[in-house]
Parts: structure tokens; C-alpha cells; sequence
């Protein structure tokens, strides 16, 4: 069993800018919250991560997930909280007694040594027979596909090469939990691209537990059996990927998971007995019988919302109850037709299938055309809040 269980887990740095006044509890600086026991940049993570599952942490740079990962590696000192691994309590374990390996960004391969050597060191380390290390890193290597790079040094290697031997390289260990911390960023989008599949591939094989950091929503949509999405040190949310996707917790949910990303509007939720609606520039849109429910569940009132449509769900077409809007930009991107609109004051873009349009050409610059969408994928949040309206 590998589990992973995150207790209220907590990240403080200390402070270098000098004492701080009395009064002053706390402030923002860089987006992450400020006390007098300094910056937090990990607040209250808790988390039961299940034997086997592939988890990834996703936020934008600076959001807390590699401390994390650096935490439960033991790189980074735990100031609050606990971390358990197999229901052991490892706070105070040294990194080497945790059974994790670790694969890091930059490789972190020896340029002295060769490919084999680099995949043997931690086996020589803990005296492991040279039998058997001889075993693991010819199987790993096979895994990877790298056995005819063996006897090379990392610097006659590809980049996508480099990052096998250090994936290689964790895997010859067998430990409990593999920790990656964005393996592929320093990759070309093709080689990015080519190196998911392989974890993918890796992970149906070696079949243990994954936590994943990366900034990439591809890579976490792709990768995750679970996906937990942060935001200056705090989880926004935690769900599989479909459930992020669909049912967004909030406005920055919304707006990082998808590509392109999700259109915001200001609209009104409206309520006719037991019915709701969405109004926009005139136009009346029910909300589906699931949405019906759960805002009823949470006897949500008639109020100003921000209401949410993803660039794929816009359906353009005619009528009253169409939302007006102008082309600004039309960019063909192969099976589809991205238009960048401005509506209601706002910029968004709608995803056109190229069976539903001829191409950029149809639709030029200052346009003005009408578009709609089922109220089954609107999403509507609190404008001062910024939760899904639908959960409580």
C-alpha cells in the first residue's frame, strides 16, 4: 500500500522584510497572504490520496504546489499539519527514509556519469547487489526505451532523452510514491506531447502512486485520476478531471481549467416560481432541470451573477433570444474556427466546427452575428464571492 494522507498542512517562510506593525495581522504581498509569523505559502492542504492514484497539482507559478511536493518529499520543513505515507507519520523523516523517489524539472542527471550510472547511484548507495541493480536498470531501461543509450553521458542525449534517464532513474528505486515536479516544461510542445503519453503508458505498467505539479491544465486533464487546482498557497478544488471541467467551484476554476478559456459575462439570475433563468442583452435562457435543482437545494434569490460559457458550448445563431455580438478576430485552427467577439462589454471567443462555417473569411472583421447556448452548460457565480452558485 502507498498511501498519502495531508492534514491541515502548512508552509510559512519567514518574513525578511522586518518587523511588521502590531495592528497589522495580516496583508498581500505577491499573492500570497502575509502574518507576523511571515508568508504563507501553503495554507491548511489536506488531502487523502489513495494507494495507486495518480494525482496532480495544477495553479499558475508561485501558487504553493511544488512547496508542497518539496514538503512531502521532506526537502522543504512542514511548519504546520501533518503528512502521512502508508499511515506513518513522516514530518520528521529524513527524505531518504520516506521511500519516494523524485523526479525534477531539470533532470538533475551527473554529467560525469554515464546513463547506467546515473539510473545505479542510489542502488550502489544502499548497497544493493550489482545483480540486481544490473536487473532493475535494464528493465527500466527497456520500459523507457532508452537500453541503447546505457553507456552515454547526458550531454550526447535529446532533452526528452535526458527526462527518461531521471524518470528511469526514480523508477529503479520501487519506492512507495513518485513525486514529479513539472518534468516536461523544459520540453518543445511535440516532445511534451510524446513524453505524456509515455507517463501514461509508465504509470499502467509500474501501477504505484503519483503526485504530479505541473502549471500545464493539459497535462493535469490528461494525466490526473484526481485533480487538485491552487491559488496563492490555498486548494480551490479537488476533483476529477470531469468534475473540474463541468462543475467549477469558482470563478478562477472556471477560468483555468479549458482551452480556450471560458467566457465571463454580466448578467441576471432570474426566478418565475420555481424557475430560473439567465438574462443577457434581453435574452431569456432556462437553466437545465440539474441546475433547476441545486439552486432551489440552496434557495438561491434573483440577483446580478457572473455567468459562465465555455468558447465550445456557443452556438451561433438568430432570433430574439440571441445575444448580440461583433467579430473582431477570426483565427483558423484546423478542425475548428476560433472568433474573438466583443459582447455585452466583454471579449470572448466562440469555437465554430469548420462543418458549421467555410472559414475566416466568413466571418471578418466588425460582423455582427447572434449567438446562444444551452442552459445545461451555464455556469453561474457570485460576483463578490466568485463560488458556483450551484454548490454549497
Amino acid at each position: 500500500m502507498a498511501t498519502v494522507s495531508l492534514k491541515n498542512l502548512k508552509k510559512v517562510y519567514p518574513n525578511t522584510e522586518g518587523k511588521r506593525k502590531k495592528h497589522q495581522d495580516s496583508e498581500k504581498k505577491n499573492n500570497l497572504k502575509v502574518t507576523e509569523e511571515g508568508v504563507l505559502a501553503v495554507q491548511d492542504f489536506s488531502m487523502e490520496i489513495a494507494d495507486k492514484e495518480f494525482i496532480v497539482l495544477v495553479g499558475p507559478s508561485g501558487c504553493g504546489k511544488s512547496t508542497t511536493l518539496r514538503m512531502i518529499a521532506g526537502l522543504e520543513a512542514i511548519s504546520g499539519g501533518e503528512l502521512y505515507i502508508d499511515g506513518k507519520l513522516m514530518n520528521d523523516v529524513e527524505p531518504k527514509d520516506r521511500d519516494i523517489a523524485m523526479v525534477f524539472q531539470n533532470y538533475a542527471l551527473y554529467p560525469h556519469m554515464t546513463v547506467r550510472e546515473n539510473m545505479a547511484f542510489s542502488l550502489k548507495l544502499r548497497k544493493v547487489p550489482k545483480e540486481e541493480i544490473d536487473r532493475r536498470v535494464n528493465e527500466a531501461a527497456e520500459i523507457l526505451d532508452i537500453a541503447q543509450y546505457l553507456d552515454r553521458k547526458p550531454k550526447a542525449l535529446s532533452g526528452g532523452q535526458r527526462q527518461r534517464v531521471a524518470i528511469g532513474r526514480a523508477i529503479v528505486r520501487n519506492p512507495k510514491v513518485y513525486l514529479m515536479d513539472e518534468p516536461l516544461s523544459n520540453l518543445d510542445a511535440k516532445l511534451r506531447n510524446q513524453m505524456r503519453a509515455e507517463i501514461i503508458k509508465l504509470r499502467q505498467r509500474i501501477d504505484t502512486t503519483f503526485i504530479y505539479v505541473t502549471h500545464d491544465q493539459t497535462e493535469a486533464m490528461t494525466l490526473g485520476d484526481r485533480i487538485v487546482i491552487m491559488k496563492d498557497g490555498v486548494v480551490q478544488q479537488i476533483g476529477t478531471p470531469q468534475e473540474v471541467f463541468h462543475h467549477p467551484a469558482n470563478l478562477f476554476v472556471a477560468g483555468f481549467i479549458g482551452t480556450p478559456q471560458m467566457n465571463f459575462f454580466d448578467a441576471r439570475l432570474v426566478r418565475d416560481g420555481e424557475r430560473y433563468a439567465v438574462e443577457l442583452d434581453g435574452a431569456r435562457i432556462p437553466l437545465s432541470e440539474e441546475k433547476q435543482e441545486n439552486l432551489r437545494r440552496g434557495n438561491v434569490e434573483p440577483r446580478p451573477v457572473v455567468l459562465g460559457v465555455r468558447p465550445e458550448h456557443i452556438q451561433l445563431q438568430d432570433g430574439d433570444q440571441a445575444v448580440r455580438a461583433v467579430v473582431d478576430v477570426s483565427e483558423m485552427m484546423g478542425s475548428a474556427l476560433h472568433l474573438h467577439l466583443q459582447a455585452c462589454g466583454k471579449d470572448m471567443v466562440a469555437v465554430v466546427p469548420l462543418m458549421d462555417a467555410k472559414g475566416a473569411t466568413d466571418y471578418p472583421a466588425g460582423r455582427a452575428l447572434r449567438f446562444g447556448f444551452s442552459g445545461a452548460l451555464a455556469h453561474v457565480f457570485d460576483p463578490e464571492t466568485g463560488k458556483n452558485l450551484e454548490r454549497r
